[in-house]
């Protein structure tokens, strides 16, 4: 069980293993609290390879929390794009706003004031506060829970809270009683141990002890202590309750052309993709004639329309079935369509300054034709 393993007794080994084995990463070269806040918020639920070149256009276009801060609404966005989960940035721009009335421009070196900012969880606030400030606060994410279990060989729920405050309780723990030789301490910057010992669990459980797929046992710093490896049921941990079935929604939608403009539409500022520009699109797979009617409808007139297939998008509890259509309309008389709540931009816009959620990705192809 977690709660019979001394991790303390256990850094030395890790923190070795991270000095040789870390891969190098842009917030890692610089470890600013707030290259390290945009990191780590980028980095939920997506792969590092995959946010590498969006952190490194995020902080160029962004490099400081003023610029955040002061950032227009649908720039932000755009920047965001393709990372999902909008209401991070949004969250982001509040969090900033709110350091520089407070903090002046700054991310506080403290654990509560930083759980009091907008989106920053308990995750992410030990995440700043040790790698950025060198505080011994525990950075406890789906890799960390990964190797706890596995090493301690506990079957207990790792979606039940109580079994995350453990956890959490675990690495606090290992951080403020850690017992490291002064030249280990000295072979990281500033000498910050606490930010090191999170940053190799997280790494350990990303390169070594993988989430699918066996482990690759012989190459973990923990292979000697690690009671799932040597009894051979690294598989069986952790232990978490199936998710619920995701509902499944049919979807059909419409990129609709008039010469060099296409149609979008804003959704509602709450809910789902809330205040992103989407190509319209209603519940229900239409036919053709279906399609026909309802740009009639939308007070276009239709000159052609063709099928674009289907698709699929999966979101964390709805699955979008999707059957797309390219229709070309004459361009509307009397200016933009008011009752469909459509605006028509070039087509260049649509790519370069609307942020078009990944669900329609297999449909923004169409654009270059």
């Amino acid at each position: 069980m977690l709660k019979d393993i001394r991790l303390e007794q256990m850094a030395g080994p890790l923190l070795d293993w991270f000095l040789k084995n870390a891969r190098k990463l842009p917030w890692r070269d610089d470890p600013a609290p707030y290259r390290v806040w945009v990191s780590e918020i980028m980095l939920q639920q997506t792969r590092v390879e995959a946010v590498r070149p969006y952190f490194e256009r995020f902080i160029k276009k962004l490099p400081d929390v003023r610029a955040l801060a002061e950032c227009p609404g649908d720039e932000l966005l755009k920047l965001w794009e393709g990372l999902g989960y909008y209401n991070r940035a949004r969250n982001m721009q509040k969090a900033a706003q709110e350091m520089m009335e407070r903090y002046d421009g700054c991310l506080p070196a403290d654990e509560k004031a930083l759980l009091g900012l907008k989106g920053i969880g308990r995750y992410t606030a030990g995440a700043v506060a040790s790698i950025a400030y060198g505080l011994p606060v525990p950075a406890v994410d789906g890799n960390v829970l990964r190797v706890l279990t596995r090493v301690s060989a506990d079957p207990t729920d790792i979606t039940k809270q109580a079994f995350k405050a453990e956890a959490e309780d675990a690495v606090r723990t290992m951080l403020t009683e850690l017992n490291v030789p002064g030249e280990l301490r000295e072979a990281f910057k500033d000498g910050n141990v606490s930010g090191a010992v999170n940053q190799a669990l997280m790494e350990l459980g990303a390169t070594v002890c993988v989430p699918n797929g066996a482990p690759a046992c012989g190459d973990c710093p923990w292979n000697a202590f690690c009671i799932a490896g040597r009894e051979g049921r690294a598989g069986e941990f952790p232990v978490k309750s199936r998710p619920k079935a995701r509902k499944v929604e049919e979807r059909t939608v419409l990129v609709i052309r008039s010469g060099d403009k296409v149609a979008i539409h804003r959704r509602p500022e709450k809910g789902l993709l809330a205040g992103l520009y989407e190509f319209p699109n209603v519940e229900g797979a239409l036919s053709r004639d279906e399609v026909f009617a309802l740009v009639k409808k939308m007070r276009l007139f239709p000159t052609h329309i063709r099928e674009l297939g289907n698709a699929k998008h999966i979101f964390s509890h709805i699955e979008w079935h999707m059957e797309g259509y390219a229709v070309r309309v004459l361009e509307p008389e009397g200016g933009e369509p008011e009752e469909a709540e459509l605006i028509f931009v070039d087509v260049k816009d649509a790519k370069e300054r609307y942020a078009i959620p990944a669900a329609f990705a297999a449909y923004t192809g169409c654009l270059a034709e």
